[in-house]
């Protein structure tokens, strides 16, 4: 069966499923409900132990179909076919400017740079199979009968036995990743036989169980050539934990002719480092990391790839990148960018989740930062530095990462309070039957349905009433569906304070104003949670909010020039509250030398308070407000 061609394996697969199986394909043509039966057939057909096939899937696209759409690096299906004629779209970084320092501005224009195509895995399956690439990228069966032809293929490239056992798979597993003969391949291959040993199961997209029953004992026989350091060679040792591949990718550092120089700062001693920015780079991995050489570009400490997993380091830890579009932010943060796209369809490999959890993980744990979504933040979480900037801040990563996911890989799930009487909720969504509607992915109409970790705001508890305002965003305008517009977004893992319960309904305070979500008890999309909240301190109607907590002007010292801390279009009323992240005393990193001097820190008296405002996180004075305990 092994030899014959597609479109025979297609009917000889159908053929082996049960009479009531066949019945039920027959009325579902898409055989989305079964997919285990179908990992098993194809598994068999081609000679592809089944338990390999199904941990390759998982770890591409925990076996997900979402709905014939690409990943962010062009793959289709369960087994992540990547077509290699898909084409990037348009780049979102192109506006404001990523430093976000007012007083030291920095433009960037965006050079033009043609990607290198990907191997094209679809269409080579399609010659193995016999069936057609449209079919392939829309329906699941057919995409892992495609898969598992292409790891035969592998594994005849090889040089493997087709009749090995699943320990002897390891080198087309390598191979699959795309990242033939690099650490990289080798990394991929070990999280295969890893999701092998422990085994998994999960509800996929489709809504069927699946299951990859453990095998404790299982090891690999690695070719000589997997068994070498896992890191590639570079200039400089890059700082990753051991579980990823990684290299070195310097950004550019050079004075420009403008006097200025780009695209970053460096910094001589050990920041204070009290964030990691999650961003996607809206465009492919291979862009990315040469724009990221263009001293006149912007710049980030990571850019994490989408078919494998594999890390590329452009900054020490310790210098400052330009990517969060506000210098507060830049100057005590880490920026990940991960190759992708928020609204293009596409959606993030199980790889690149994995790859860039153990390195959040590993920083967090090098840097004390907490594990929470205080801290990790999205880019789409970062405040505007002024009025002025507020509606041109970015939005990605977008609703579509699966944020209660990273934070099981983080080690860190979200979790309820057991407390009955909370005084805040924790947006949770279930991400896989959570798809609210977008609008936006293309020229016109609706998104297609896909999974999301976001909910809408109303202004009443009614679908038919309008979305909450942002007058930052829309300072003349109501909020829209726009997947670019999170004016009215709530996201998961950001906790707020309870503001109100209207039956099926649950109202948070969100920007200052009242705003309502809807979460019946038979499927809520929140959950109770704890933690510390702030109002304004008795006597005061209202209180200024911030983007940034920088010192009074008093602190700065002779030659370092005051930064003006102008306070955002927004104000907390009187009788709301807000959950309180972080605490921090003011300050201000002075940078703009061209080489590694010491660079003043100019701290003040004043006092901080970080809260969950809106979709982003902003900043009230600790004078200003009282914590309210939970």
């Amino acid at each position: 069966m092994r030899h014959l061609p597609g479109i025979l394996i297609v009917a000889a697969l159908a053929a082996l499923l049960p009479p009531t199986a066949r019945q039920a394909a027959a009325d579902e043509p898409d055989g989305r409900g079964h997919l285990q039966e179908a990992f098993a057939l194809a598994a068999q057909a081609y000679g592809v132990p089944e338990n390999v096939l199904l941990a390759v899937s998982y770890l591409e696209s925990r076996w997900d179909g979402n709905n014939g759409l690409p990943s962010v690096s062009g793959g289709y299906g369960p087994m992540h076919l990547i077509d290699g004629q898909v084409r990037p779209g348009p780049r979102h970084h192109v506006h404001g400017d990523p430093r976000g320092d007012e007083s030291r501005p920095h433009p960037i224009t965006v050079p033009d740079i043609t990607p290198v195509p990907p191997e094209d895995t679809l269409h080579r399956a399609a010659e193995l199979t016999g069936t057609a690439p449209g079919t392939l990228r829309a329906d699941p069966t057919a995409n892992v009968q495609a898969g598992a032809a292409l790891l035969a293929d592998y594994q005849r490239r090889v040089g493997g036995q087709p009749d090995a056992g699943p320990a002897g798979w390891y080198a087309a597993v390598a191979r699959y990743s795309g990242s033939a003969g690099t650490a990289a391949a080798s990394v991929f291959a070990d999280e295969v036989y890893a999701t092998i040993r422990t085994g998994a199961t999960r509800v996929t997209d489709s809504g069927e169980r699946m299951v990859l029953p453990a095998t404790p004992g299982l090891s690999p026989v690695r070719p000589p050539a997997a068994t070498g350091l896992r890191r590639m060679p570079g200039a400089v040792t890059p700082d990753c934990p051991q579980s990823v591949s990684c290299d070195w990718i310097p950004a550019a550092y050079q004075r420009l002719k403008s006097g200025d120089h780009g695209n970053h700062d460096r910094y001589n001693g050990h920041r204070q480092i009290d964030y990691i920015v999650i961003h996607d780079g809206e465009t492919g991995y291979d862009v990315m990391t040469r724009l990221v050489k263009d001293p006149d570009y912007l710049s980030w400490h990571y850019t994490v790839r989408s078919s494998d997993g594999h890390i590329a380091q452009h900054l020490r830890c310790d210098d400052v990148g330009w990517h969060a579009g506000n210098w507060y932010f830049n100057s005590r943060s880490i920026g990940i960018e991960h190759e992708g796209y928020l609204a293009r369809g596409a959606w993030f490999t199980e790889a690149m989740y994995l790859a860039s959890a153990n390195l959040v993980r590993y920083l967090a744990d090098r840097y004390d930062i907490p594990l929470d979504r205080a801290h990790i933040l999205g880019h789409d979480n970062v405040p505007g530095t002024t009025p002025q900037t507020v509606r041109g801040m970015h939005q990605d990563p977008g609703p579509y990462w699966d944020w209660n996911h990273y934070f099981e890989l983080l080690g860190h799930p979200l979790t309820a309070s057991s407390d009955p009487g909370a005084r805040s909720v924790l947006i949770m969504p279930d991400y896989t039957v959570n798809q609210p509607r977008f609008t936006g992915c293309a020229t016109s109409g609706d998104c297609p349905p896909r999974s999301a970790a976001s909910v809408w705001l109303y202004s009443r508890p009614s679908t038919s009433a309008p979305l909450v305002r942002d007058i930052g965003r829309h300072p003349h305008e109501g909020s829209t569906y726009s997947v670019y517009d999170h004016a009215a977004r709530a996201s998961t893992g950001q906790r707020y304070a309870l503001a109100g319960r209207e039956g099926d309904w649950t109202a948070i305070w969100y920007l200052g104003q009242k705003a309502w979500f809807h979460d019946p008890a038979d499927a809520p999309v929140s959950v109770p949670a704890s933690g510390r909240l702030v109002t304004p301190r008795p006597g005061l109607s209202s209180i200024k909010v911030y983007g940034r907590a920088y010192p009074e002007v008093s602190a700065y010292p002779r030659g370092v020039s005051a930064q003006r801390l102008t306070p955002l279009q927004y104000s907390l009323p009187a009788g709301q509250f807000y959950s309180l992240g972080m605490t921090s005393q003011g300050s201000y990193l002075r940078s703009g030398a061209t080489a590694r001097t010491r660079h003043p820190i100019v701290r003040g008296d004043a006092r901080y308070r970080q809260i969950q405002f809106g979709h982003r996180v902003m900043f009230v004075r600790a004078a200003d407000v009282r914590v309210v305990s939970p």
